[in-house]
């Protein structure tokens, strides 16, 4: 299978492109300045789910083929841009609320299945995982050893596990800021604003780079 020295090379570069904050890591961020720690938590897992899904996706033979598709690879942008916009301004709307939500347990504010869901769209429609994957997995793979698609699920382990560590992180520094500066209504609502912007912010961009 795969060479311990091809593993960890491949473990140090999903680090650097993973730990450079991307669409999963702002999308987690502005989560948890919107909605707090345990939503934070939420969309990390959902985020894992979608990204592994682009794994399998490019292990399976579809990925080399949307990448290869200005068309296919423009929707998949367009798609999670707009649903970015779309939770960005659900979460300045609702930003004087934020006091409120957070005097009430997390189930009663937002399912958290509805939660993992939203993370998993936005991970499986990450323009940068799907390029990612597409690109550097193939180059990996021991093509001698056979079962090349389950060499690279298993490959995309690697990222996944990198993933979860490195959003956790943002995504629990986020709302640990949140709650200290929960103190003011003005600041509460400032940072439910904040929030929205960074994801209305980070689907325009996708939407204006994708080509």
């Amino acid at each position: 299978m795969v060479s311990t020295s091809s593993l960890l090379a491949f473990a140090a570069m999903c680090f650097v492109v993973i730990a450079i904050p991307g669409p999963s890591v702002l999308f987690v961020i502005g989560r948890a300045l919107a909605d707090g720690r345990r939503t934070a938590l939420a969309t990390v897992l959902g985020n894992l789910l979608g990204s592994y899904a682009l794994v399998v996706i490019v292990a399976l033979g579809l990925g080399p083929l949307i990448q290869g598709s200005a068309h296919a690879l423009t929707a998949v942008q367009l798609a999670g841009a707009a649903y970015l916009v779309h939770l960005g301004i659900q979460a300045i709307r609702h930003r004087d609320r934020l006091r409120v939500d957070m005097s009430v347990p997390a189930s009663r504010k937002r399912g958290d299945l509805r939660t993992v869901l939203d993370g998993l769209l936005v991970g499986v429609t990450n323009p940068k995982g799907l390029v990612f994957f597409a690109a550097v997995l193939p180059q990996f793979v021991n093509h001698d050893a056979g079962s090349v698609p389950v060499q690279m699920m298993m490959l995309g382990l690697v990222p996944a596990t990198v993933g979860l560590f490195c959003d956790t992180l943002w995504g629990l520094g986020a709302s640990a800021a949140r709650s200290w500066l929960a103190g003011s209504d003005r600041r509460l609502s400032a940072i439910g604003g904040a929030g929205g912007a960074a994801l209305i912010g980070l689907g325009v961009v996708i939407a204006a780079t994708s080509h």
